[in-house]
């Protein structure tokens, strides 16, 4: 199964508008259809649609995702610590769509749009979260990973995922190192997500990297996400889970079942 794949209904869709404060506005169409189709032309079973911020806080378009999906997709959220309804919306969207949404995404990359580390606005959505079974998914510079460490040791039982290899490439080894070391939290799981080229600026070779969070995290606590989008087809899509299989080659076939599918599809009750 995948874990990470972006729908955009595109501009020309007007039931969907992108969110006047969303970070970019992709113009073509990825709708679950699409997906759909290549899901089943590539073999993959289930999919979990990461809410892209262009929609910010408004989750109509992923709901029409998930009615489309009839099973085969979940979804994750998008809500804002310290905003005034984000707990009370969250917690409606969770109860409306019970089972189908199974995280809660927060941001920290853009100086500008930084959680509120440290406050306790962070905290009360966390735990929102939380308490409503969610987990805490993290897309973030690896800079910023010391501001989300007292919260992951504090909701031990909230499973943390952590998104994009905790983007090795965006930070120094040794700012991605602490993210590494997440490893000694029983309750993070790393997703091999947005693997780039072997070779990409800044010209750190990637396959390292891979083999470093396989040792420390264990082929238990990794899932696999991504290969999919606009103009994607079924070959292409098969070919991005065949590329992270050869970076797992190390592993025996069973642990790299677990890693591309298995452990997710227990993670996210699809299993």
């Amino acid at each position: 199964m995948d874990t990470h794949v972006h729908c955009f209904a595109g501009t020309a869709d007007a039931r969907f508008p992108y969110h006047k404060d969303g970070a970019y506005r992709p113009e073509k169409a990825s709708t679950p259809e699409d997906l759909l189709n290549c899901m089943k032309q590539a073999g993959v079973d289930f999919t979990v649609i990461v809410h892209p911020e262009p929609y910010q806080d408004d989750h109509r378009y992923l709901e029409h995702c998930l009615d489309v999906g009839k099973g085969k997709l979940k979804g994750t959220c998008l809500f804002f610590a310290g905003r005034p309804n984000s707990i009370r919306d969250m917690t409606a969207l969770v109860k409306r769509r019970p089972g189908q949404i199974v995280t809660l995404r927060i941001h920290a990359y853009a100086p500008e749009r930084l959680p509120p580390f440290g406050k306790p606005e962070l905290r009360e959505l966390w735990k929102a979260a939380s308490d409503l079974g969610l987990a805490i998914q993290l897309h973030f510079e690896p800079r910023y990973a010391p501001g989300f460490e007292p919260l992951i040791q504090e909701f031990s039982k909230t499973r943390v995922i952590i998104d994009h290899l905790g983007r090795p490439l965006q930070g120094t080894p040794e700012e991605h190192d602490r993210v590494v070391k997440w490893s000694r939290f029983e309750n993070t799981v790393m997703k091999l997500s947005s693997i780039p080229a072997t070779r990409t600026y800044p010209h750190r070779d990637v396959e390292p990297i891979i083999q470093t969070l396989v040792k420390a995290f264990g082929p238990d606590r990794l899932i696999y996400g991504g290969g999919w989008g606009e103009g994607s087809t079924g070959e292409s899509y098969r070919a991005s889970y065949e590329r992270v299989r050869s970076l797992l080659s190390g592993l025996p076939a069973s642990d790299q079942a677990k890693v591309l599918g298995d452990n997710a599809a227990k993670l996210f009750g699809f299993a």
